[in-house]
């Protein structure tokens, strides 16, 4: 059972999410639906670790196994529900997973294995070049991804 769960005043989302860099680039995940992109990732199940969670969802997304090399951030974020207009109360985990060659072999338009949304995907985004994109969460865009020395905490609202 994923960690979500509904109360009278929103709901409350416990999630993980996979850095995965490649040079400049850091595989995100797409698609048809939305004008955005997001990090490979998804819900913590009851139970579960945190570094269980990153490990299986991104084997259900890509299809590789994976090892983390380290947690590189906390998100705090809050914001409405497209579908419902309910507050969203969500706390992730970022963890920079090791480069393996299999990860750095994913091609732009991968499709997710378990992905929750239509016709989801995965593709490279250039960090270097973001200006006309949207990232969930912002701070992709904000950090050096590569040389994170401290567990870093962002809050969005």
């Amino acid at each position: 059972m994923d960690c979500t769960f509904k109360t009278e005043n929103g709901i409350f989302n416990y999630r993980v999410g996979a850095v995965i860099i490649n040079g400049k680039k850091v595989l995100m995940a797409t698609n048809l639906r939305d004008n955005f992109y997001y990090s490979v990732g998804g819900r913590v199940k009851l139970g579960e670790t945190l570094e269980d969670a990153v490990i299986r969802e991104v084997k259900e997304e890509t299809g590789i196994e994976c090892e983390i090399e380290k947690m590189i951030a906390i998100h705090e974020n809050f914001f409405k529900d497209n579908d419902s207009s309910s507050l969203v109360h969500e706390l992730s985990a970022f963890f920079k997973i090791k480069s393996n060659e299999k990860l750095m072999n994913i091609q732009n338009g991968h499709r997710t294995t378990l992905g929750t949304a239509p016709d989801e995907y995965l593709e490279w985004v250039d960090l270097e070049n973001t200006d006309n994109i949207t990232i969930y969460p912002d701070f992709f865009k904000k950090i050096d991804l590569a040389n994170t020395d401290e567990i870093k905490h962002f809050i969005t609202k």
